[in-house]
């Protein structure tokens, strides 16, 4: 599924699970940046937190990925 059509109301948005699943000290996932409660959260979150949880989730992968 495309992000673009994921971005549609009603669409079911796609987890950002890369089942690459390790927690770091700071209990976010190296594999989809996300916060464990963020895992936690997901499935009972509404489209607009679930996308707000994607943003936050790339954002940590980024940075991550800048400071190695």
């Amino acid at each position: 599924m495309s992000s673009k059509s994921s971005e549609a109301v009603g669409e079911p948005i796609d987890s950002p699970c890369r089942r690459q699943c390790c927690l770091d000290d700071q209990d976010i996932c190296l594999g989809c940046g996300r916060t464990l409660q963020d895992i936690l959260d997901w499935s009972k979150a509404d489209q607009p937190r679930q996308r707000a949880i994607c943003a936050a989730a790339e954002v940590r992968l980024q940075q991550r990925d800048d400071n190695p």
